[in-house]
């Protein structure tokens, strides 16, 4: 499950996953164009990207840098939906 993070000025929607068992965390982004998306993902922290469509080098000269600067938030809030998913599991 993704959990939606922020969304750009021209529509690009980033979103992280839950801090995973290897202390990676999945990031995905969207970019609307037309009826479809621009889409990739990447991991933190090595924000080596994949699954890359229809965004160019630049664009993705300026997601890294942008994930990189917001590595430290995001994987504060991925770490708090991993407890927090421990912790409804334990739930009664």
């Amino acid at each position: 499950m993704l959990l939606s993070n922020v969304q750009l000025d021209d529509g690009t929607q980033l979103a992280y996953s839950e801090k995973r068992d290897d202390g990676t965390v999945r990031v995905a982004v969207e970019r609307p164009v037309g009826p479809s998306f621009d889409h990739a993902e990447c991991f933190l922290p090595a924000v080596n990207w994949f699954n890359v469509e229809g965004f160019s080098t630049d664009d993705l000269d300026f997601l890294t840098e942008f994930v990189r600067s917001n590595a430290p938030f995001i994987f504060e809030l991925a770490e708090r939906q991993k407890a927090g998913s421990a912790v409804s599991a334990l739930a009664p």
